[in-house]
């Protein structure tokens, strides 16, 4: 008995993961993962390999070809996504999102075989990152999505990702939940509130490069150690023994989360003098516990973090919720029920999770799911603000101080602005330099770019005023702009327009190199019946724009619901000139919603953002 899809309109959810990848969609209303064409579960390894023939190969055969070949392969990419390195896969030298975009791919050609649809069509996709990940790493997963053929409607985080399908059933449940998410690359931890059928993240931390990957590699050090103990020989210098001691601390991990001890053996690991070199070690999972723990620690760092940022006690917390693979190590529970005495929820699937609430993301923006189910709230990972000069008490500058303007943990979307000065009188332009972190020094932050504010006022009386006000929205666009008081001079730049995105011609490079690479691929997938027919890669730049630039009318229902909670919530704390101005506003929209008049409610909704804008400026001020 197979169950139809339903095809009111094709958006999927996405999680890209270190280990393994997942997409799924919604099934008569509830979260579903998406299948391959084989009918294997659907999780698919993150595995790319280029075999010698050309072509490549995605999922658990370029993942068989690990040990064999490993100089064509290439796993845990997402390690490297955002960063300005290329990959060796074969012949071939790819950037990192180029190397993702080839497994999302593979999710793509099984969404259409699910969804039964042709291989030209369009999909429009969810596609969702570890809540640390920086503005780099974001924007390297939306291209990957948007070179792997989607229209990337959104990227949302993995633990609120997570958090929304635990709470898909349970809207009008108010709860906190505390989401530990440790995949196989990166690790994080949220602190998320639901009440009266909303989902709020509170605050979020954690550390993108640490994850089961590193719990593999010390037990690869740990094997090595014992290989040159008693054979005087390193065989990490092997690039296929180092490749098979990682496929076996894998192994050997997962094993030791259902016993208590493990015989690893190894008969031909490498050579030494032309003799045949092997190894055999018991491995308990004492043993190994005691290996991680520092790394587990770390982890405990950040859950105090979390609770401390959103001024909770473990008391406070309702759910704990455990996610990605790692957390089926027996120590991560132990530790997680010894600080907040009780065990956590064991009805949340650590694989499925992320992918599943992707999925009920995406089914909101298609109108699956009523968007009135589950609201849905998140906060800004990192600060946000420009480089500054500093007075100090002794009336010395300090040059190239970081000054914050839209804080950690803000909830989004947010509009903040700040006052600034020139250096000296005289000065007729600014340079305006924009940075991402947590660091006082922002050559230690993450550099996003910069502008320059050109015709200020000529002032040799005093320094002039620059208002530089960021607006930072629900997909992580972040626009900034510099504007003189005086004279209204006024710059911007939207960072995601200038540097989410190399110029057209980078990305058609990247299209060329995506489609040369499998040009040669066989007309079947390795173990595959199904013809795998090649898609059409789209000009992102052309084919992907909505004709009129407008959100969708879920999408505009979702976010003038979230705006109306928003508004209520200050209400009390406004004067009455004020008061009656956003109540007005609300009044419209509520209207406005119940006759789902689609043509005035985005203008509504602007007006009443406006308001709430100008009464939280006024606060800041």
């Amino acid at each position: 008995m197979t169950e139809k899809p339903s095809k009111a309109m094709p958006v999927i959810g996405i999680d890209l993961g270190t280990t393994n990848s997942a997409a799924a969609t919604i099934i008569e209303g509830k979260p579903r993962l998406i299948p391959s064409p084989e009918g294997a579960q659907g999780i698919l390894p993150s595995v790319v390999h280029r075999p010698a023939g050309g072509g490549t190969v995605v999922g658990s055969t370029a993942e068989a070809a690990k040990i064999a070949m490993p100089e064509s392969t290439i796993s845990a990419v997402k390690r490297s996504m955002g960063s300005d390195v290329t990959l060796a896969l074969g012949d071939e030298t790819l950037r990192p999102e180029e190397v993702s975009s080839l497994i999302v791919r593979e999710l793509k050609r099984w969404a259409l075989d699910y969804l039964q649809l042709e291989p030209a069509q369009k999909l429009e996709a969810v596609i969702t990152v570890p809540a640390y990940f920086n503005e780099a790493q974001r924007r390297a997963t939306k291209l990957a999505g948007e070179l792997a053929g989607f229209k990337v409607d959104r990227i949302v985080n993995e633990p609120t990702a997570a958090a929304m399908a635990f709470g898909l059933g349970r809207a009008d449940e108010d709860a906190r939940y505390l989401v530990y998410d440790l995949g196989g690359g990166t690790f994080d931890v949220s602190i998320v509130e639901t009440f009266s059928g909303i989902l709020e993240v509170q605050a979020s931390t954690g550390d993108s490069q640490l994850g089961g990957e590193d719990f593999d590699w010390l037990l690869v050090g740990w094997l090595a150690e014992e290989v040159r103990k008693e054979h005087d020989i390193d065989p990490l210098e092997d690039l296929r023994a180092k490749a098979l001691l990682k496929q076996k601390a894998e192994e050997t991990k997962k094993q030791l989360s259902y016993d208590e001890k493990v015989e690893l053996v190894i008969p031909l690991l490498c050579f030494k003098d032309d003799e045949p070199v092997g190894l055999t070690r018991t491995i308990t999972r004492s043993m190994f516990d005691e290996m991680i723990l520092p790394l587990l620690e770390k982890t405990m760092e950040h859950v105090e973090d979390v609770l401390s940022q959103a001024e909770a006690e473990a008391a406070d917390v309702t759910h704990v919720l455990l996610v990605g693979g790692s957390t089926r190590i027996p120590r991560v529970k132990e530790m997680m029920t010894e600080r907040f005495g009780r065990p956590p929820r064991d009805d949340v699937h650590p694989d499925e999770a992320v992918a599943l609430g992707a999925a009920v993301q995406a089914g909101m923006k298609a109108g699956l799911i009523g968007s009135d189910t589950l609201i849905t709230t998140d906060v800004a990972p990192f600060s946000m603000g420009v480089a500054a000069m500093q007075h100090q008490p002794d009336g010395t500058m300090v040059p190239d101080r970081f000054a914050v303007v839209i804080p950690r943990n803000t909830t989004i979307p947010a509009t903040r602005t700040n006052t600034f000065y020139t250096l000296a009188p005289g000065q007729t332009a600014v340079a305006i330099r924009v940075f991402q972190g947590e660091s006082g020094w922002v050559e230690e932050n993450h550099y996003l770019g910069e502008f320059s504010l050109e015709g200020l006022p000529l002032n040799f009386a005093e320094q002039e005023e620059v208002e530089v006000t960021f607006a930072y929205n629900l997909n992580g666009l972040l626009e900034v702009s510099a504007r003189s008081p005086k004279n209204r001079r006024e710059m911007s730049i939207s960072i995601e327009d200038e540097f989410d995105r190399d110029s057209q011609e980078a990305f058609l490079r990247s299209v060329q190199r995506i489609r040369d690479l499998e040009m040669d691929t066989p007309s079947t997938v390795p173990g595959s019946t199904v013809e795998y027919e090649q898609p059409e890669l789209p000009n992102l730049f052309d084919d992907f724009d909505d004709e009129d630039g407008e959100s969708s009318p879920a999408e505009l229902m979702e976010e003038t619901r979230a705006l109306l909670l928003r508004a209520k919530a200050i209400l009390d704390e406004l004067d009455e000139p004020s008061r009656a101005d956003i109540q007005q506003c609300l009044q419209d929209c509520e209207k406005a919603l119940e006759e789902e008049n689609y043509d005035i409610l985005e203008e509504l909704a602007d007006r009443l953002f406006a308001a709430i804008m100008d009464v939280e400026l006024e606060d800041d001020a």
